[in-house]
């Protein structure tokens, strides 16, 4: 890794039409109003955060594998076309395929294996996860306009990205490359 290259965590999360469940308040001795749906369907959110500033590119896919991949490294050059990135990612089998073509000045750093604790955008997904809770929607488009709403927040107010993902160790370690003589 070089001193002036911006890095950026990328991950994916599956939103589908199957509902989360959070807490509701209810009167004692009154059962809550549980909805839910038994359709499976989903997108895949592709998602790269630059912890320390809450910059970020999403992208909504069908689903997870290396041709998407491939697409979503490709659009996130296109936003960053003139930029050295080290994308920290997680050892999903699409990242690690040897069919993917990186575009020029990108990098893999990946995670160790089995750690998403140290993935920082799992955060968001877990973020995004509480806010349509207990929703039900009509098909995948509708979902896909939620997610967009809630994904929106995020650059209006890209705090809230640097709040959920600028882990004090990931702080630290920027910090160490960035006055790092190497």
């Amino acid at each position: 890794m070089k001193p002036g290259q911006r890095i950026f965590a990328l991950d994916e999360g599956r939103f589908g039409l199957k509902v989360w469940h959070r807490r509701r308040w209810c009167p004692s001795g009154v059962r809550p109003p549980w909805i839910f749906e038994d359709r499976y369907q989903w997108l895949w959110v592709y998602a790269a955060v630059e912890p320390l500033t809450g910059e970020s590119f999403f992208l909504f896919l069908p689903r997870v594998d290396g041709e998407c991949f491939e697409l979503f490294l490709q659009e996130l050059r296109a936003w960053y076309a003139q930029e050295e990135m080290v994308l920290v990612l997680d050892n999903c089998s699409s990242h690690r395929s040897g069919q993917v073509a990186w575009p020029q000045g990108m990098s893999p750093l990946p995670l160790p294996a089995y750690s998403p604790e140290l993935q920082p955008v799992e955060g968001v997904f877990k973020d995004l996860r509480a806010e349509l809770s207990n929703e039900i929607f009509a098909d995948v488009d509708a979902l896909e306009q939620a997610l967009l709403a809630q994904v929106r927040r995020y650059f209006d107010h890209p705090q809230q990205l640097h709040r959920l993902t600028a882990f004090p160790w990931w702080r630290e370690a920027i910090a160490n490359i960035q006055t790092s003589t190497c």
